[in-house]
């Protein structure tokens, strides 16, 4: 019987009189096309020569194939191709595209790829651990890593803003294994990270891993302070605040926003001497929605002090609202005074809008794995996450110096959701052209405002 194929052509059911052959003669093809807007995003902002000076190469210079800043490259841009497994390297590291992320037009050694294979990649994941210096080669600078991401921050804005609002949170990173760390967390029920995120609208400030066997708020304070001291030092007159929910609420972070010129607005856990205090606002929603069987809300300024916690008195705004499955109160506290935003507007058109931080979350750990912790130290899991922030970043760079005023400008951030194939019928080819155009540009102008430094 006549075979329809061989080692060199595929044979398919005839069309129109014409015989349908295919052959895996096609050349060196890649279906990362994306990747090219992530390498021109990633030299207008300088992201991965910024990120490679905060490593230490202590391999022997003649032996090294792949420099820090290739490695940093392609870690961070595979993350963001949706590649979040080391092992993928093995086959990407002959991607053409990415290929494009070496410092060298050619490999150094002709028995090797133009990019690192798994094993070389996690040597760089493992920088942050110490041990026996003999295989630990590269190290990194932890400091100056958690800086990086303001630096960006900062050189993100045209001009200084006049007003920031920061928004904090806490999340569960599920661990499966025996890390360092792991804690069994009552709420999220589950072993676990706990770490602390810092956003303000879609730019990524901080992103810490902590251990699970520890309040939602510790270590808030120091990375606040950490943070407010780099923002004003670029920007001195910037009116700061913070927003979170209620397990920010501790009179330490309070007390030092209180004594440094910041804002804040954060959630507040009901309890029976609150909704007593707006119990007459209570039974009055109570019968408007019976009168009228739509969801009533009434707002009231209260001067509250908890019997032992807090330091002092602070204003806080109490919504007395009932629903048609019952009552509803809500409270927050808030260091800026009525005088200066009315309770309604503070809870309704800036405390709410927190909600928006929970959607950049679910971005970074859902879209971009930066819950994919499964190395044993935490220091090593900190490195990760920031791999996955940083790609994180360097999307937001994408969207923000190329997408604007296209559909794509608030789209995603899995590039996996967002397709961009170079081919003649490409949907997206004109958005791909501009976006293109755009980051040249932007790249140009970083180098000349680098030259003119």
């Amino acid at each position: 019987m006549q075979t329809d194929c061989s080692d060199t052509q595929l044979v398919f059911e005839g069309f129109a009189g014409r015989k349908v052959v295919a052959d895996f003669n096609g050349g060196a093809v890649t279906s990362n096309g994306g990747a090219l807007l992530l390498r021109e995003a990633d030299r207008a902002i300088g992201l991965t020569a910024m990120v490679a000076r905060c490593f230490r190469d202590g391999r022997a210079r003649q032996d090294v194939v792949h420099t820090i800043e290739t490695l940093v490259a392609q870690r961070v841009h595979g993350i963001a191709l949706g590649y979040e497994d080391l092992n993928d390297h093995d086959e990407l590291r002959h991607d053409p595209v990415l290929g494009l992320l070496s410092d060298r037009l050619a490999p150094k050694r002709a028995n090797v790829a133009a990019l690192a294979g798994k094993s070389t990649l996690n040597r760089l994941e493992t920088a942050a651990e110490t041990g026996d210096r003999r295989y630990h080669k590269i190290s990194v600078d932890e400091a100056a890593m958690a800086q990086v991401f303001l630096r960006f921050y900062i050189a993100a804005h045209g001009k200084p803003p006049k007003r920031i609002i920061l928004d904090l949170d806490a999340t569960d990173d599920p661990l499966h294994g025996a890390q360092e760390g792991r804690f069994f967390h009552g709420y999220y029920r589950c072993h676990c990270y706990l770490p602390l995120y810092i956003f303000d609208g879609r730019h990524l400030l901080v992103a810490k891993l902590r251990k699970a066997d520890i309040d939602g708020s510790a270590g808030a304070k120091e990375e606040i302070a950490r943070v407010v001291a780099h923002i004003r030092k670029a920007w001195p007159q910037v009116e700061i605040w913070l927003r979170a929910d209620s397990g920010f609420a501790r009179d330490e972070l309070m007390t030092w926003c209180e004594e440094n010129r910041v804002e804040y607005v954060f959630g507040m856990a009901r309890n029976k001497r609150l909704e007593a205090m707006i119990g007459g606002e209570l039974a009055e929603a109570k019968a408007k929605f019976a009168e009228t069987g739509k969801a009533a809300r009434l707002f009231k300024e209260l001067d509250y002090r908890t019997h032992d916690s807090w330091s002092r008195s602070r204003r806080v705004v109490a919504k007395a609202e009932h629903l048609e499955r019952g009552a509803n109160p809500r409270f927050i506290v808030t260091s800026l005074e009525a005088c200066e935003i009315t309770g309604q507007v503070l809870y309704e058109n800036i405390y709410c809008q927190r909600g928006e931080m929970e959607n950049r979350i679910k971005e970074c750990q859902l879209d971009l794995y930066a819950d994919r912790t499964s190395a044993a130290s935490m220091r090593a899991n900190q490195l990760r996450l920031w791999f996955a922030s940083l790609a994180c970043v360097l999307i937001e760079a994408v969207r923000r110096l190329a997408l604007q005023g296209t559909q794509l400008a608030k789209a995603t951030v899995s590039v996996r959701r967002i397709k961009i194939a170079i081919a003649s019928a490409c949907p997206a080819r004109h958005v791909f052209a501009l976006a293109h155009r755009r980051l040249r540009s932007a790249s140009c102008q970083a180098v000349f405002d680098g030259g003119a430094a």
